[in-house]
């Protein structure tokens, strides 16, 4: 037994079923031994945000793992491990290293030293007898606080050696969870009963600590309303009464208005990063701030009470302050309130329906989305996005009704995030439909994954909305479009999926659009992936609605 194979048993103690990788790795090989899977990408980025999809289906409690070659392998693999840090996800790079002889020589490429800052925690196996340890504090630092990724850099000429001496058997590692003192507790919910026209903002922190029924049971005794946050989206219920729906840069015209009418804004499980691709929270609120990590306390917003601790534990001691202060059942329903959220949202869905109901041809984006949810069974489903248009679209539109059944993401947008987060999904969740929507650009970033989704049978479904340019950039750069067609493209994307091995369609006909969708859920029921793709227009008209926050 080699170094690689011992790193292969952690992984299996860890319970790592399989891993996503791209040659050559001596790794492939030790985790192959062992039963553990190994799944080869078509280059670096998909296999890292396949593994990225399956931490954030199984909320950590089963970590993506993602291995590499040295050299071009680690340097390829930097813009997948740095939208896994911006969006808080734990998974496990294991990249090779040049060698102890060579690995801090100029310019071999350092993987610890290049990726300290995008990562939980960068080491290196650079000595043997080290092997077990540096495994067990890699996982250790994904099982706790905030979540992100780690990297265990592994030395070729460390690793390739005979393990001689037995050590210790392997510790899996456990989640350590703490909960805020009672008197933060109390004092946040004196606030919160006593506030006016308050709102709850729920970050991802709520998915990963599988602590949506606390949450949903806190909104119910206090009869207060509920946003998420992209990440967050279907940590509450779309179609709750109370549910005012989930904030991109676009949202639900009930977000923007009461996240503007509100004097209390109670946000748990979200870092409360500030970010283009989200909505600032307005001044002149005031602030309870509850997360995992201390470190998000006052990092950008000034809080007026902090509670730090697991998503989970912090609701369940609310809940209980809150049943001491207003008693078992709580608050009746506030029916003037759930009342004011219905109304507002049937005028937003009326002023937005003639987008979703829309006829024309080409088809425009709205109403494949409006297709989409008239089509899948939410509760058996899990949708994400790409980035761009395809995001902020249907983000606000999706109606996302279970736990986990959403995959939002971007405060990184790598375009082709979609198709390999999609793969990670199914891998989590085999008896669901997994699908992602995304455009023409970003089927050009990842489209060649759909042959490893073939090849590994990982049937899911990706509908791409073609409308043969960058949606938005003829007003970024229009001297550019005009003369040059700087941002324009077109491609046959469903006749690229079929050489690749997968079913396709070709919808130009609002009327093919559910038939497509129903067929695709009965080829991946019979284990084929599928690609449709719709000829659409481009429509730069969002859900967004700045001037209510002021």
């Amino acid at each position: 037994m080699n170094g690689f194979d011992l790193v292969a048993q952690c992984l299996q103690a860890e319970g790592v079923t399989w891993m996503a990788c791209f040659p050559a790795n001596p790794l492939i090989e030790s985790v192959a031994k062992l039963g553990i899977r190994p799944i080869v990408f078509r280059q670096e980025r998909g296999g890292i945000n396949c593994a990225d999809g399956f931490s954030r289906q199984t909320a950590g409690k089963q970590i993506g793992v993602f291995a590499s070659q040295s050299g071009p392998g680690v340097e390829n693999s930097f813009g997948g491990i740095a939208q896994a840090f911006g969006d808080a996800v734990p998974l496990l790079f294991l990249p090779g290293g040049s060698g102890t002889n060579s690995y801090d020589i100029s310019p071999n490429f350092s993987a610890t030293r290049n990726y300290a800052n995008i990562t939980k925690l960068a080491l290196s196996i650079d000595r043997l007898d080290r092997t077990t340890k540096q495994m067990q504090r890699a996982f250790h630092a994904l099982r706790q606080g905030r979540p992100g990724p780690v990297i265990v850099e592994m030395h070729f000429d460390v690793l390739g050696q005979q393990v001689t001496a037995s050590g210790p058997a392997y510790k899996p590692s456990k989640s350590m969870r703490s909960a805020p003192s009672r008197a933060d507790v109390k004092d946040a919910v004196k606030a919160l009963l006593k506030a006016k026209n308050p709102v709850i903002w729920v970050g991802q922190g709520v998915l990963y600590a599988a602590a949506t029924a606390e949450l949903r049971s806190l909104a119910e005794l206090t009869q207060i309303p509920v946003i998420t946050t992209m990440q967050a989206k279907s940590a509450f219920p779309d179609d709750h009464p109370l549910a005012l729906g989930s904030a991109n840069r676009t949202a639900p015209k009930m977000v923007w208005k009461w996240l503007g009418e509100s004097d209390l804004v109670c946000a748990i499980g979200s870092a409360l990063t500030r970010t283009g691709f989200g909505i600032d929270i307005p001044d002149n609120k005031t602030l309870i701030h509850s997360t995992v990590s201390s470190e998000d306390i006052n990092k950008d917003y000034t809080v007026d009470i902090g509670m730090v601790g697991d998503a989970k534990l912090t609701l369940e001691l609310m809940i209980d302050e809150v049943k001491a202060e207003i008693g078992e059942q709580g608050r009746e329903t506030n029916q003037t309130l759930v009342d004011a959220i219905a109304a507002t949202k049937k005028a937003w869905l009326a002023e937005w329906e003639p987008l979703l109901n829309s006829d024309e041809t080409p088809i425009n984006p709205y109403r494949v989305v409006n297709e989409i949810n008239q089509a899948v069974d939410h509760e058996n489903t899990v949708m994400t996005h790409d980035a761009g248009n395809p995001r902020d679209q249907i983000m606000p539109f999706y109606k996302a009704t279970t736990p986990y059944g959403y995959i939002g993401w971007g405060k990184t947008t790598h375009l082709g995030y979609g198709i390999p987060l999609a793969m990670g999904a199914k891998l989590a969740n085999p008896e669901k439909f997994c699908m992602n929507l995304m455009g023409d650009l970003a089927f050009g970033h990842t489209g060649m994954e759909i042959e490893t989704a073939v090849r590994a049978e990982i049937p899911i479904t990706t509908l791409v909305i073609n409308n043969r340019t960058m949606g938005g950039y003829d007003k970024h750069m229009p001297t550019a479009m005009e003369k040059y067609g700087a941002g324009n493209q077109s491609g046959d994307y469903a006749g690229v999926a079929r050489a690749l091995g997968a079913e396709a369609i070709n919808v130009t006909a609002v009327t093919a659009i559910g038939p497509a969708i129903k067929a695709a859920q009965n080829a991946n029921k019979d284990g084929k992936v599928m690609v449709i793709e719709v000829s659409t227009r481009q429509d730069t008209r969002f859900s967004q609605y700045y001037d209510m926050l002021k």
